[in-house]
């Protein structure tokens, strides 16, 4: 890397110091010669790269400030050809696991001098290529991708195979020429589903999750085989796809308490729903927990000091996201990074929301 470039009125000698004439402009090797390290290393101290001890970059800001240096980013920009931009785009940054990845991966890019434009893309693909067609005006270094429902492989390839990295998070999409960072979605409900089904429930609902996404379909099919496995017809089951918010598990209370088979326990797709349905539950007479099971997935900040405490799928945020920045950071620096699923182990957090099945049988509701 190479930022020696023209700067400044004043300039240096060879001995390293102010010979106070005009017109001489000031370069990063002025500093390097002066320090004794490298053109590089002025550089990166310059962007208050973690890469620089950070006594080093005290003395390169310190000799910079004295001989009137000014680093000019646009300018080493055009010679790196980077923007020092990295486009973030998720689906809902409301939810408090999409904030949680969030910060880890912007921590992870500020610590290399990466600015981060998001984009909440709510599922609507029109918006994310609207979003993506803007990075690539600001000559953005690269993207990281929750992809909305109907984005196809096609159009992520179109992006790689012009040079720009990408790195998927929490969605995977078949076919495309791009790492993607992501829990193990399967395993997770697969797992909660037997933790339920030991707790001797044996009508046990899934609520939520849009099924055109990996996430939906895997934690769906992780949930159905449980069941098969347990010798539980899937069919049986009370089974509402596309519920995604705290809102919607509210709204799902009445066609939960009328199912024929009214459940006894429900793995919820994720947090939100399963928050949304204790609370409706409850002003309806039906206790969270001894009355009905209630599980969630993401282990969101205040799952755990809810009453009763949720039981829920850890799907570890903070490393997925950081992941994510550090797989990204390396398309980047030009290292060849295999395009495949790196998936990370979710564990399960027992607490008190999903208990054996209870004595008392709530009320249903009439629509």
């Amino acid at each position: 890397m190479n930022d020696d470039h023209d700067t400044g009125a004043k300039s240096i000698d060879g001995a390293g110091k102010l010979d106070g004439k005009p017109g001489k402009r000031l370069t990063l090797s002025h500093i390097a010669d002066q320090l004794g390290i490298s053109t590089a290393t002025v550089s990166l101290a310059l962007r208050d790269s973690p890469l620089v001890a950070e006594e080093t970059r005290a003395k390169v800001k310190r000799t910079a400030e004295e001989i009137g240096y000014i680093y000019n980013r646009s300018a080493a920009s055009l010679r790196t050809a980077r923007s020092q931009i990295v486009g973030v785009a998720v689906h809902d940054i409301q939810n408090p696991y999409f904030a949680e990845v969030f910060s880890a991966l912007e921590s992870a890019l500020e610590e290399q001098g990466q600015m981060i434009f998001i984009c909440n893309h709510k599922d609507d693909v029109k918006r994310q290529r609207a979003f993506i067609s803007t990075l690539l005006q600001h000559r953005a270094d690269g993207l990281i991708l929750c992809p909305s429902v109907g984005t196809s492989s096609e159009e992520i390839n179109r992006l790689v195979d012009q040079g720009i990295p990408v790195t998927l998070v929490a969605r995977e999409i078949s076919g495309v020429w791009a790492p993607c960072v992501h829990g193990d979605d399967f395993t997770g409900t697969y797992r909660m589903t037997q933790h339920v089904i030991s707790q001797g429930h044996r009508y046990i609902g899934m609520v939520g999750g849009r099924r055109e996404s990996s996430t939906g379909r895997d934690r769906h099919a992780g949930w159905k085989q449980a069941l098969l496995d347990a010798g539980l017809n899937p069919k049986e089951q009370l089974d509402l796809p596309e519920l995604m918010t705290q809102a919607d598990g509210r709204s799902a209370v009445p066609e939960i308490l009328n199912h024929k088979e009214r459940p006894t326990a429900i793995v919820g797709f994720n947090d939100l729903v399963a928050l949304g349905m204790m609370t409706t539950l409850r002003r309806v007479g039906v206790e969270p927990g001894p009355d009905m099971a209630i599980t969630g997935y993401d282990d969101v900040d205040g799952a755990a000091s809810r009453t009763p405490a949720l039981t829920t799928v850890c799907n570890h945020a903070d490393k997925i996201g950081r992941l994510a920045a550090l797989t990204l950071l390396r398309q980047i620096a030009g290292d060849r990074v295999p395009h495949k699923p790196i998936l990370i182990e979710p564990e399960l957090r027992i607490r008190e929301s999903a208990p054996p099945p209870g004595e008392r049988l709530g009320p249903r509701l009439v629509d």
